[in-house]
Formats: structure tokens, sequence, C-alpha cells
């Protein structure tokens, strides 16, 4: 069953105490990072203590990503160095704007994996958009390599590159992000929408992580542990959703046997989309399909 990305929470690299209690937040995936949230002066000691944390800490169940500083920067090449060889779950490649930057980044990945013995199928590749050029590439960029398998937004650095006020309907970055979900869906991987900045507003949270689902993102990033239990809420399938999509299953599977492969449940027909969009409720809900 394919593991769910409903949250991504962000601990600074340089946080020892957040780091070492990463698992035990609750979290889908947690993104150890050495990027934005480490200060210029603290790049190498930040690098050295998520070496060490990865080496050492339990993180359960939540899949691990770091986020690296950009290749183009004088950080991002020895976070590589060092990153690469511990093998977590992913890399988050920050500020992805073209696919000449991303072959760069993947080829310094699989070099750094050949001299260790590494495979290259092991560890994936999540790329951030941030940026109006980002933007006018994601297609590409999602589609370049099999080693991408989710795609997310920035959407504060968007807001600056583009040169607008920051609103909070995110009216202004609304086009990315549709453009970067679709991108994600035409390439079937993961859309994880950009953070809620403001840890006291649930509300607006809540009203946010709902709209990312509505248009297709599969996941929000988050900055404070506080947030994920909502953004787990939105994102789980309701007790009527989860039934629904058990009987269109139950009657797929039936008529399948019988050669049918459109039928009528309460006078509404079901066809494939239908059954794909089932089958992905209960794989929100661990339900296996098959086994109905």
């Amino acid at each position: 069953m394919k593991k769910k990305r409903r949250t991504m929470l962000y601990i600074p690299g340089n946080n020892p105490a957040m780091l070492q209690q990463g698992g035990v937040y609750g979290a889908d995936s947690l993104l150890l990072d050495l990027e934005d949230a480490v200060a210029l002066n603290q790049k190498d000691s930040a690098r050295i203590l998520v070496k060490h944390i990865l080496q050492s800490v339990n993180f359960y169940k939540a899949e691990v990503c770091v986020r690296v500083n950009h290749i183009d920067t004088p950080f991002g090449r020895e976070d590589l160095e060092t990153i690469v060889p511990l093998q977590p779950h992913a890399i988050r490649f920050p500020k992805t704007e073209t696919v000449e930057e991303l072959a760069e980044l993947i080829k310094i990945i699989e070099d750094i994996e050949n001299r260790h013995g590494l495979p290259h199928d092991k560890m994936t590749i999540h790329t951030m958009i941030e940026t109006a050029m980002g933007v006018q590439n994601v297609f590409e960029i999602a589609k370049f390599s099999k080693r991408v398998d989710a795609i997310t937004i920035g959407g504060q650095d968007l807001t600056a590159d583009m040169n607008i006020v920051s609103s909070k309907d995110g009216s202004g970055i609304d086009l990315a992000r549709k453009l970067i979900v679709m991108a994600a869906k035409a390439n079937r991987i993961d859309a994880i929408d950009t953070v809620f900045a403001d840890v006291n507003d649930e509300e607006g949270l809540r009203a946010e992580t709902e709209y990312a689902r509505k248009i297709g993102f599969t996941g929000k990033a988050v900055i404070n542990p506080r947030q994920i239990e909502i953004i787990h809420e939105v994102f789980t399938p309701t007790e009527e959703e989860i039934r629904k999509a058990y009987r269109i299953i139950k009657e797929f599977n039936r008529n399948k046997e019988a050669g049918i492969g459109v039928f009528a449940i309460d006078g509404k027909m079901v066809d494939a989309p239908v059954v794909a969009r089932a089958m992905y409720v209960l794989e929100l809900a661990d339900i296996e399909a098959e086994k109905i």
C-alpha cells in the first residue's frame, strides 16, 4: 500500500531537541531542514548534527526527508556528500527551476551512491517549486526522472519571487498551486501543499487544508506539531465516504465476475473513474480493496 504523506513536518537541522523527538510527533513525514531554517553561520554544525541524528534516532514509521541547500550555494554539495551515504527516504531539493539543474542534482547523488556502493532506486527526490520560473517548468520537472516521487510548493518564497503581497486566501499563488497539482497528477506523484504560517489560527488552517485537498493535493507541509491533527482529519476520509467506497468496490467485484463493467448504485452510474476514486478513498483509510 502506498505511503501516505498527509503531513510533512519541518524540523530545523540545528534544533537537537526537535530532531531527537521527531518520530513521536505523529507526522507522516519529517523534513530535516538544512536550508532556510538554518542561519548561514550554523550550516556546517547543522549538517553534522543531522548526520548523527540520522545514524542514531528512531523515527518509527515516519518518512524521513532531508532538505539540502541548493547545489548553486556554497553548502549544497557538501550537504549531499554528507547525507546521501546515509540514504534517508528522500532528499528535498529547494528552488527547483529547470530540468537541467535537476539532472545535475541527480548526477551528483548517483556519483556519491556509486562511490559508496549504494543503489539508485532506494532514496527518492522531492522537488520544491518556489519561483515563477519553476512554476513555468513544473511539468517537465515532474516527469524528468522516476526518482522524483513528490513535488511541493514553497508559498512564501514564491510570493516573494512574484513581488505580491501574501493574502489569507492565497489567491496570489492559486494558479501555481493548481499547475503544480496538475503536473504531479499527470506523472502519478504526490503533491504537497505549502505551510500555513499562523500556528494559532486553527480555523484558517482547516479551511486552507480543505481547499488543498479539494484541488488535488495529497498532503500539506507543517511548521508546528499542533497542526498535524487537523491536517490528518481533513485528509482522512469520513465514515460516510468509506462506506460508500466500500460498497462501490464490493459491487464492482461482484459485477466483474459476471463480466459487467458498468453498473448502477442507487440509480447512479458507476464506471472505471468512479471505481478508481473509491479505491483511492479506501487506500487513504488503510483498507485493501482487493480483500473486499
